[in-house]
């Protein structure tokens, strides 16, 4: 049957675009040399038209001059076609890409959205909510236990600030009027007796020959305001 009717033969698959592309434009390369051809015949033909008078010969030349030129002009047109074709092969293949693009960023798309959902189970904004609230309460927490561990024990808390500043002032003032003589503070100068004794205040001492006389002169007296007897003369 196959050697009757022949063998089905397999169908070529259809030319893709940049195949199309490439085979105009090897089409519209070989029009450009058949130009180049024809527009240096026409430069020789006027060449010659230009030498000849003019008569039969030089109607001749412009004849085949014009047969060039007309074929020049097919060839331009044609020329012109292929250059469209090309351009709107290119317009396709450019949309093509466009779609080819699409395509693949709408499954690069899917496939993100797919593992970004398995992502999304494993994380709650109530978890993330709780931790957040967990880390500020720890941080509450490290700070009431850094200001505990730096107090001071000896400074109370209600003191004024703007007391201590005057008891400063005053202390520096202090300090200023005791260096002002020969550059000496006053609890480095020696004492003076009579201002040592004027602080105490101290009696002083009795003398042993200098007591009134009527202290120990004095006679005794008794109850009835009598002198009174001696007990050495009692006795006896």
């Amino acid at each position: 049957m196959r050697r009757v009717f022949g063998a089905k033969k397999d169908k070529e698959p259809p030319p893709s675009i940049q195949d199309a592309s490439d085979k105009i434009n090897k089409r519209g390369d070989t029009v450009d040399e058949k130009i180049k051809k024809l527009d240096a015949e026409l430069a020789r033909y006027k060449e010659q038209i230009k030498k000849t008078r003019p008569g039969p010969a030089q109607e001749a030349v412009k004849a085949r001059a014009m047969r060039v030129l007309k074929q020049k002009r097919m060839y331009e047109g044609q020329r012109d076609m292929l250059f469209n074709q090309t351009y709107n092969l290119d317009q396709v293949a450019f949309a093509s890409e466009g779609i080819k693009d699409a395509q693949q960023t709408m499954s690069a798309l899917k496939s993100a959205n797919k593992e970004l959902k398995g992502m999304m189970k494993t994380v709650k904004i109530q978890d993330i909510d709780n931790l957040q609230d967990e880390m500020m309460d720890l941080m509450d927490v490290s700070n009431e236990i850094q200001e505990t561990l730096g107090r001071s024990y000896n400074v109370p808390d209600d003191i004024d600030e703007e007391e201590l500043m005057g008891e400063l002032d005053a202390l520096e003032a202090d300090m200023g009027m005791e260096t002002e003589s020969d550059g000496v503070p006053s609890y480095l100068q020696p004492d003076k007796e009579s201002d040592l004794d004027a602080e105490l205040n101290l009696p002083s001492a009795p003398m042993g020959h200098g007591a009134p006389a009527g202290r120990y002169n004095a006679q005794a007296e008794d109850e009835l305001g009598l002198p009174a007897v001696p007990r050495a003369s009692l006795r006896g």
